[in-house]
């Protein structure tokens, strides 16, 4: 069984995939998959500098901020760089599920954008964690010590939350305590072991 966890910024989605590999599952995570493509596939950086300039690579290294600044600096341009890198992280990713369930019979992706990306088409249940608007924004004020405006503008890039949730096959209300969340992942866990019994 292959499984997506999704939800935007703040949600604690990366906390819930913690708890599901201290579980002892094996839990990709998308932006690390992106990463590693954007420096190692030739076809995708080519197709990054000749976007985005030159300045989208200093000494082999992803420039992180330049592509941060271009990509984020239009719609148009977050669209160009997610159809450069989202269908070779889409193979890679299910290229990595199908390893692991030659071993394991569950595994789970990390993944924000799990449907911008159309990452939900390889998987067989999406688990959305989410939060209310405020809650999510002051952990990211947090966090990352963003600016309310950088962390909506960053928002606005993200289908919204009850969007994600008519889409999602489970949800997690995030708005409680680590020692909530933790139960609750926990109980889904349980609850796709038993699925996958069948």
């Amino acid at each position: 069984m292959k499984i997506g966890i999704t939800g935007g910024i703040g949600s604690g989605k990366t906390y819930v995939a913690k708890i599901i590999e201290k579980e002892g599952y094996k839990v990709l995570n998308a932006d690390d998959i992106a990463k590693q493509i954007m420096v190692e596939d030739e076809s995708v950086k080519e197709l990054i500098i000749s976007t985005f300039g030159y300045d989208s690579y200093k000494d082999k290294e992803l420039n992180r901020s330049h592509i941060a600044r271009k990509a984020f600096s239009s719609v148009d341009n977050l669209l160009k760089l997610n159809s450069i890198v989202h269908p070779p992280m889409v193979c890679k990713i299910n290229e990595l599920m199908n390893d692991e369930l030659k071993n394991s019979k569950m595994v789970f992706v990390e993944a924000a954008l799990i449907y911008e990306a159309e990452v939900d088409a390889i998987l067989d249940h999406v688990l959305l964690v989410t939060a209310d608007e405020d809650i999510r924004i002051s952990r990211i004020r947090e966090r990352d010590n963003l600016s309310e405006t950088e962390i909506r503008d960053r928002m606005k890039f993200q289908i919204p939350e009850n969007e994600k949730e008519n889409l999602a096959d489970f949800t997690i209300k995030n708005n409680s305590s680590l020692t909530d969340l933790e139960m609750k992942t926990k109980m889904f866990l349980t609850l796709f072991e038993s699925m996958n019994k069948k």
